[in-house]
């Protein structure tokens, strides 16, 4: 059995936020957004718990201090999937998005959650709270995210999801002759706006090559990892096949 600790924290609640799980000094994750709320903070932090482990056919021990998360999971959610994801009132379920990704990894998953309380010196919860916060602490001042080394350990070749990369930002290397046609004729373009430029820069380099950087989100850059591990390729690479 792994036994494992998954907890959020929002700046404001709503505000600069992040999430965190925690097995060992050796496997843990992290990560967040600019601007999210604190139980969303602790359903992704259980989610990533699960897609870490996916490989493993341990059973999931979830030490947890969020009751609505626990709730959720094994109370309330089956019955929102019945009824379209919508509460007894009809309303729409709140982080409905998240939920279904839960519901997904979830599947076929050997799990147990324990609460445990939160800010009392439980040492594994206050490894993933101290994690969490430090995500978003690093949001609200600009600074580096610290994602943490994740869980790869016997994972190998095709099956291994590639490691998160430690900000937001993919980095691609694009053959100018693959994505230029000088056959056609280019019509003339306006200056870029300023935020054009922090969203994309190019640099020339010597090989006929360009760098490109692209700012994602945190869910973003999650959801191209996913597709390439899916495709059994790079992020690089997978970018480069859409062009």
């Amino acid at each position: 059995m792994i036994t494992a600790a998954a907890d959020g924290s929002a700046l404001g609640n709503p505000g600069p936020a992040g999430w965190a799980w925690y097995v060992d000094d050796e496997h843990w994750g992290a990560g967040g957004w600019k601007h999210a709320t604190n139980n969303q903070g602790e359903l992704k932090a259980v989610l990533e718990l699960f897609r870490a482990t996916a490989h493993l056919d341990d059973e999931l021990l979830v030490l947890c201090d969020s009751q609505y998360v626990i709730n959720c999971i094994t109370k309330w959610m089956s019955g929102w999937k019945r009824k379209g994801w919508r509460k007894a009132d009809g309303k729409p379920v709140l982080n409905v998005e998240l939920l279904k990704e839960l519901d997904d990894e979830l599947a076929g998953r050997r799990y147990r959650f324990e609460w445990v309380k939160g800010h009392v010196g439980h040492p594994m919860n206050e490894a993933a709270d101290t994690r969490a916060r430090a995500v978003a602490e690093a949001y609200r001042s600009g600074t580096a995210v610290p994602s943490g080394p994740g869980w790869r350990d016997g994972v190998d070749g095709a099956d291994a999801a590639p490691a998160a990369a430690p900000i937001d930002a993919v980095e691609l290397e694009l053959d100018a002759a693959s994505v230029i046609d000088d056959s056609v004729p280019v019509a003339a373009e306006s200056a870029p706006d300023a935020d054009d430029d922090a969203l994309f820069s190019f640099d020339d380099a010597p090989d006929a090559w360009h760098q490109l950087t692209v700012e994602l989100s945190t869910e973003e850059h999650d959801r191209l990892h996913r597709l390439a591990r899916d495709a059994g390729t790079s992020p690089e690479e997978y970018l480069r096949r859409l062009i």
